[in-house]
């Protein structure tokens, strides 16, 4: 399996997270991607490649431009007006409010944000370009007829939305995977979002559409961020009606219960007609997770491999969240043995 990792993910090294009121280290940092590259190389992933450069073409198809343009200024602008640390909104569009984007940063940054805990630093913007290229070269290796691909994207991205950033996402880097698949063939791709967190941006994209079917397996979100998606009842609109699957679980859901879900997953992208799955994989589903409840164990990472393997289809997968804890690593590369079993 083609391992695509780009050193450029160490651009974004935010040093502040709102977090319990405070200003903490962040969950989110540059370790995460390290541990995991140490850990599938040990496990014999030895086909490690930087990714190749791309436009910003196939993001406009799943993000606003000027939400993408926001982006590449963000800080610069932040720098410009004299603010001092990194950039967190002080204020939202709330109910009742006018959607309109502010002149001010500060504004501009809580028109844009859906959550307040991701900082925007110097360097942000470069590592999220990195990564949205380490997923569309993924992309690219499976086209070349490769049925696997793993992009060890960092950030992550499944909550950034049309015109959202926030989760510690800024680009998502699935929703560019699934559109690239689309634009080189494929009538049909399935997003399957198997990270503790509902995939909030991934469904917010694409929930109107009927080209990409969504599954996401996740924290019930009455108890879980991002708290205001993700929900069983919605299941799409408009061309996308029934194309959007949403599993939330409670707290101390095991295996048994969570691999019920992903069959079912499965069973219903294959009935959809999907050409190839993306799979957003975060590992935070783990039982030492400090940020989720999930008790899935480093084994049931294998048996998660193998049962999306058994769909037959080219599986590219894509990195999300998993924090804090060595195993992550140990849990992606277990992923990836189960997919080649």
């Amino acid at each position: 399996m083609r391992v695509i990792y780009s050193e450029d993910h160490k651009l974004r090294d935010a040093k502040t997270e709102l977090h319990g009121g405070q200003l903490v280290t962040p969950f989110e940092g540059p370790f995460r991607a390290e541990w995991i590259l140490a850990a599938v190389r040990e496990a014999g992933y030895s086909d490690v490649v930087a990714p190749q450069t791309y436009d910003m073409e196939t993001a406009q198809k799943v993000h606003e431009p000027a939400f993408l343009a926001f982006l590449a200024t963000a800080w610069d602008r932040w720098v410009a007006e004299g603010y001092e640390g990194e950039a967190i909104p002080t204020a939202i569009p709330y109910r009742r409010s006018r959607q309109r984007v502010p002149n001010n940063i500060d504004g501009a940054l809580g028109y844009y944000a859906n959550a307040l805990e991701t900082s925007i630093t110097q360097g942000t913007y470069a590592a999220a370009i990195s990564s949205m290229n380490v997923a569309i070269s993924g992309v690219d290796w499976v086209n070349a007829g490769n049925r696997f691909a793993f992009s060890l994207c960092r950030p992550p991205g499944h909550h950034a939305g049309i015109d959202l950033y926030g989760g510690y996402c800024f680009i998502n880097n699935a929703a560019v995977a699934a559109q690239r698949f689309l634009d080189h063939g494929a009538k049909k791709v399935a997003v399957l979002d198997v990270d503790f967190h509902h995939g909030n941006g991934t469904q917010d994209i694409f929930y109107e559409r009927g080209d990409v079917y969504f599954a996401s397996l996740h924290g019930d979100p009455v108890d879980a961020f991002p708290y205001f998606l993700g929900y069983a009842d919605e299941t799409g609109a408009g061309a996308g009606e029934g194309a959007n699957r949403n599993y939330p679980m409670p707290a101390g859901t095991p295996w048994d219960v969570w691999a019920a879900a992903l069959d079912d997953s499965l069973a219903r992208i294959k009935a959809f007609g999907a050409e190839a799955i993306v799979v957003s994989l975060g590992v935070d589903t783990f039982e030492k997770d400090p940020i989720s409840f999930f008790k899935l164990t480093s084994s049931d990472y294998i048996r998660m491999g193998e049962r999306i393997s058994t769909s037959g289809l080219p599986v590219l997968v894509v990195m999300e969240g998993g924090y804090g804890v060595p195993e992550i690593g140990l849990n992606v590369a277990n992923v990836l043995k189960g997919l080649e079993a």
